[in-house]
């Protein structure tokens, strides 16, 4: 049985943001990712763009990345499913380096997410995998780890990857 997930601090997230380079945030407004949300709010180093739509978000993502700025999405899982088409056009057509933090909301903690009874969590990753798109769950502190290369793996690929948040975060 997995441990339980833990929450991550904001500014544990936010450093990790930072490490990266990331100077634009687009978001849908996610409940899972609201403390860094509101952590974002306060900072003057890295601007959030709040979106109506994910959509809306892959579009305006993939505009700064074009335009040359370090970019990232902050959306959750329900967004997910609801911008499968411009993640394939966009992200997977158009080799668009979407790097996306993705909260799962409504998760059971002490499951796993393929093993979560709520299927916005449990098909999020067959989800991602059926479009091929590489991702990293952070369950904890000791993951923020993966971030940094996650980001770095969307550049160097030009593909979108994902970063799901386990736990809503602290």
């Amino acid at each position: 049985m997995p441990l339980p997930a833990e929450s991550v601090p904001a500014q544990t997230l936010l450093d990790a943001l930072r490490r990266c380079g990331v100077k634009f945030i687009v978001s849908v407004p996610d409940t899972h990712q609201k403390s860094l949300l509101a952590l974002l709010d306060t900072v003057h180093d890295i601007r959030v763009i709040t979106c109506c739509t994910e959509d809306e978000a892959v579009c305006v993502a993939m505009g700064l990345w074009i335009g040359g700025a370090p970019v990232a999405m902050m959306i959750q899982h329900a967004g997910l499913y609801a911008c499968v088409n411009h993640l394939r056009g966009v992200g997977l057509d158009l080799k668009a380096p979407l790097f996306m933090l993705i909260g799962l909301l409504g998760r059971d903690v002490n499951k796993a997410p393929r093993d979560n009874t709520g299927s916005m969590v449990r098909l999020a990753e067959p989800l991602l995998d059926t479009l091929g798109i590489k991702h990293y769950l952070v369950d904890g502190p000791e993951d923020v780890r993966l971030i940094e290369p996650a980001y770095r793996e969307a550049l160097n690929r030009e593909a979108p990857v994902a970063v799901l948040i386990g736990a809503q975060t602290a």
